[in-house]
């Protein structure tokens, strides 16, 4: 049997879009996830929004800088369901039902660009309410 691997070739017009769209800033990616959703119905799959941020945080050539915006983003919730989600409607600012639908939805961004400081007191106060988080 022969190996052979597939080319995928892509036209010009989706190189520059995809380009673009990796090109973006947090704040640009989430206003096109706006525009998608609410003009044209178009929303994220689970977990879409943490990897369209990361796509538009990764081609920054930043050099050994320190990262000083996190996204706090909760990967679980353990046995303590409900303790979770009390801290997550205290720090989302979300519905008892909306902070439900978050941590029984995992994983779930909880705030964005947070600054180190708000990032590690947010991950305190879910992992002592018995959640796990990840910043990223």
């Amino acid at each position: 049997m022969s190996e052979e691997t597939a080319t995928v070739e892509y036209s010009a017009s989706a190189k520059e879009m995809g380009d673009k769209i990796a090109g973006l800033t947090l704040k640009e990616a989430k206003e096109l996830g706006d525009y998608l959703k609410d003009e044209h119905g178009i929303e994220a799959a689970a977990g879409g929004g943490a990897v369209m941020v990361a796509a538009a945080g990764g081609g920054d050539d930043g050099g050994g800088e320190a990262q000083t915006e996190f996204d706090v983003v909760l990967t679980g919730f353990g046995d303590k369901k409900l303790d979770v989600v009390k801290v997550v409607k205290t720090i989302t600012g979300a519905s008892l039902m909306d902070a439900k639908k978050m941590v029984e939805g995992c994983p779930a961004t909880l705030k964005e660009a947070a600054s180190k400081e708000d990032a590690d007191k947010i991950k305190a106060d879910v992992e002592a309410a018995g959640g796990a988080v990840e910043l990223k």
